[in-house]
């Protein structure tokens, strides 16, 4: 595992458009270029996510905006949208996913049809961030994700790029440990960066488990320390993040960080790992 450097990032965050104004509440406390993503909703426009890649870049951050495919309507909506982000923003790398809706908006299946596109030759993208799944994805079977992935990262590096994966945020340190290791057993090196949410109300981190598919049986969230009981206890990811790092320990899996979910609100999350990072003897960094 890598070991910290001045030179590094140590995590990453992520916002809404509609939540843009948290970053701004929250800016004393997130590091100087910080990587903050833009979500892709269906109930936010274009505006709106060019708009939060302003006001990052404006807090001293590094916006980089997620683009979801199916949720793109043509291919002029998507030079317009990558367009206006770059011209006003200038953000350094872009993530690319599949998105949620069952059927297209527009002319991308998913993020291979996205990426074959030509995209990033026309926009001068030079690096990318893809999804990782290692607690799997309701929808898609593990093998189909792991052929996608690998479609992805050699398609990428033939295109020149930088590349990060970033996974979706779980509750079973010992699935991710796991993907990490099979990741590494097929000679894939890239950076990952693990998903964690920040404090929130029980009820809260179950919904979003829902939403990203994301398995929440009973044992894994005894195991997490969460109680059906109490959905309104707040609680934070400490027992998750012990698991993990007691699972990537003194091991050589290459370059490990964080992303941060702040469900709970940007502050809070921020100031979270914040003290996670300092008070840990091992925290993980990436290069920014």
């Amino acid at each position: 595992m890598s070991n910290p450097c001045s030179s590094f990032i140590p995590y990453t965050l992520e916002v809404t458009g509609k939540g843009i104004h948290e970053v701004e509440q929250a800016r004393a406390v997130i590091p100087a270029g910080t990587p903050i993503n833009i979500a892709f909703l269906g109930n936010e426009d274009h505006a709106q996510r060019i708009h939060a890649a302003k006001v990052i870049r404006a807090c001293g951050a590094e916006p980089v905006p997620i683009i979801s495919s199916r949720r793109l309507r043509s291919e002029e909506d998507r030079d317009e949208l990558i367009g206006a982000l770059v011209s006003q923003a200038a953000p350094k790398r872009f993530m690319f996913v599949g998105g949620d809706p069952a059927t297209p908006a527009g002319p991308y299946q998913d993020s291979l049809a996205l990426l074959a596109s030509g995209v990033l030759e026309r926009h001068g993208i030079d690096q990318v961030v893809i999804t990782g799944y290692p607690e799997g994805h309701p929808k898609i079977d593990s093998g189909e994700l792991m052929r996608a992935l690998k479609w992805k990262l050699d398609f990428l590096r033939e295109a020149g790029c930088a590349v990060e994966i970033t996974t979706q945020f779980g509750f079973d340190a010992e699935a991710v440990v796991r993907w990490i290791e099979q990741l590494r057993q097929q000679g894939i090196d890239t950076p990952v960066r693990i998903g964690v949410p920040g404090p929130a109300d029980v009820g809260k981190l179950l919904r979003f488990a829902r939403q990203f598919g994301v398995a929440t049986s009973a044992a894994i969230l005894r195991r997490y320390g969460l109680s059906m009981a109490n959905l309104m206890q707040r609680v934070g990811a400490e027992r998750y993040w012990d698991q993990l790092q007691a699972g990537l320990g003194g091991r050589q899996l290459g370059r490990i960080g964080w992303h941060l979910y702040p469900f709970g609100g940007v502050e809070d999350g921020v100031t979270w790992i914040n003290a996670r990072l300092s008070a840990d003897s091992r925290p993980q960094a990436l290069p920014g």
